[in-house]
């Protein structure tokens, strides 16, 4: 995280490398985006991937430490993926402050994430896809089916799960995913014209226009994130026996 003019930077990554989707990041991001709504002192916040993905790869077996996926997953394991699952989102959308994702190359892991923001850049070399839930056996219920099927549509979001689908960053243009579709080396540069643009504005305007402008997401998912989860949780107990063919 950095921060200039109280435009934050915050890029998500592993060990200074393109972001692992892992336990450990699904334990401390929401805690990161609280620490990030805390402070009064930002005024806008853009948020990245580092090197030339946003996200493509995911940790499974870090997961398996808690007896949270496997074959030893238990209830009070995945109880804990429930409430981090849930804290994680909660606290991206509490962010009282306008928000600019910047997709830095593809997301094919947790493509939300940048696409819950306010203003969305795209690289021209991004994808979107979910490609760590319903491929491997898994309902696709942390929040992600709550974003898609809202910002895509119900029809093409249920094909986007179900299919696998890769949306190119034209493709994401088109469907009002992102909304601008640029050179990688132009990203930040633009995200932060933008992002000075609106620094200017009197604070309790961006976060009250933040608030407002949230406020159908944040009710969305509250009702859909919980309830996915533990549908979630269901298959991912069964998948372990379906592919033993018991």
């Amino acid at each position: 995280m950095e921060r200039h003019d109280g435009i934050l930077e915050v890029a998500l990554h592993t060990n200074g490398n393109p972001m692992i989707f892992s336990k450990t990041v699904h334990d401390e991001l929401g805690f990161a985006f609280a620490d990030v709504a805390a402070d009064r002192e930002n005024k806008v916040v853009v948020l990245t991937g580092t090197g030339d993905r946003f996200c493509t790869d995911f940790d499974p077996e870090s997961f398996k430490s808690f007896n949270g996926l496997g074959d030893n997953i238990t209830a009070s394991g995945w109880d804990q993926t429930i409430w981090r699952g849930r804290h994680n989102i909660r606290n991206l959308l509490d962010v009282p402050v306008p928000m600019i994702g910047v997709v830095n190359g593809p997301a094919t892991v947790h493509c939300e994430l940048p696409l819950l923001c306010d203003i969305v850049l795209s690289s021209d070399t991004a994808v979107f896809q979910d490609a760590s839930h319903f491929g491997n056996g898994v309902v696709p219920g942390d929040g992600i089916q709550v974003a898609m099927l809202l910002l895509m549509g119900l029809n093409r979001g249920r094909y986007f799960f179900l299919t696998e689908q890769k949306l190119s960053a034209t493709e994401a243009l088109d469907l009002g995913l992102v909304n601008e579709v640029l050179p990688p080396e132009h990203l930040m540069p633009r995200a932060r014209e933008i992002a000075a643009r609106i620094a200017k504005l009197p604070p309790l305007s961006l976060r009250y226009a933040r608030t407002l402008l949230t406020v159908q997401l944040r009710q969305l998912m509250d009702m859909g994130v919980g309830y996915g989860l533990a549908l979630e949780g269901l298959s991912a107990i069964d998948l372990p026996n379906y592919q033993k063919g018991e």
